[in-house]
């Protein structure tokens, strides 16, 4: 065979390989924002965010996930999901395989819309909204060693250091006890970066969404409705049915359930 000949056929396989990887990411892509868009399946959802956000997440209602527009000269803004939960903030989630250079402006831009969006004319600044954004990246983000990052804003001394602390009379009205507890904050979970090793509840839940597997030995901790607060679940076993059944709604023709079967 000659050497051309060898090389095209490398190359189509290679193509090929690359098609049904884009294939299995599209398909998982999807079925991941159905799943956690459904009412029905809305404790997926909380159990996630409660593992990050480190507290007991209740989400109240889904709300519309692409932003208004005042004029034809307004820029929108569209996310996967946004969430208002029990304590009335919002909470944005995105999830982005493709690499965008000035991502982190988009997210400003994104949570600083939800905030305007929730503040109406006649209202004080006492209501403007706590936003979290979270994204799910599959695509290296800046430069890092870790593969979760945490970002809010905090007031710091330039001369003794210490953190700004609201006054009595703003402890009692927002009931916070720091500015950054009512600024916006900022998640990026760094998929691809995670290095398979689950060591506490959160690393399951990246480990999933990096290998679209649930490993038998996983209990994720989540808000474990009916159980007094938070605590573990009996098993990953009800997460995965619900999990298989969203993949299958949105899987592309022949393409098997593989995933999620450990």
């Amino acid at each position: 065979m000659r050497q051309l000949d060898r090389l095209r056929i490398r190359n189509r396989s290679r193509d090929s390989n690359q098609e049904m990887n884009n294939r299995k990411l599209v398909s998982f892509d999807l079925a991941l924002k159905r799943l956690l868009r459904s009412k029905a399946n809305y404790e997926v959802l909380e159990d996630f965010l409660s593992e990050l956000l480190k507290a007991d997440i209740e989400i109240l209602e889904l709300l519309e996930s692409e932003s208004n527009r005042d004029s034809a000269r307004d820029k929108s803004t569209r996310v996967d999901m946004k969430v208002r939960n029990r304590k009335r903030e919002i909470i944005l989630i995105e999830v982005q395989y493709k690499r965008e250079f000035d991502y982190l402006q988009r997210i400003l831009f994104a949570t600083a819309k939800a905030i305007t969006e929730h503040l109406s004319t006649a209202e004080p600044y006492e209501s403007v909204v706590k936003v979290i954004s979270i994204n799910i990246l599959y695509f290296d983000l800046g430069h890092g060693e870790d593969y979760v990052y945490h970002g809010k804003t905090q007031f710091r001394g330039i001369h003794y250091h210490d953190e700004l602390r609201l006054n009595t009379k703003q402890q009692q009205l927002f009931g916070k006890q720091y500015p950054h507890e009512l600024y916006s904050e900022y998640y990026l979970l760094k998929i691809n970066q995670f290095n398979d090793i689950a060591r506490d509840p959160l690393d399951e839940w990246i480990y999933f969404l990096k290998n679209e597997e649930i490993e038998e030995r996983f209990r994720a901790k989540g808000s474990a409705k009916g159980q007094g607060g938070p605590g573990y679940h009996e098993s990953w076993g009800g997460r995965k049915a619900s999990l298989r059944m969203a993949y299958r709604r949105v899987a592309l023709p022949g393409q098997p359930v593989s995933f999620l079967l450990r």
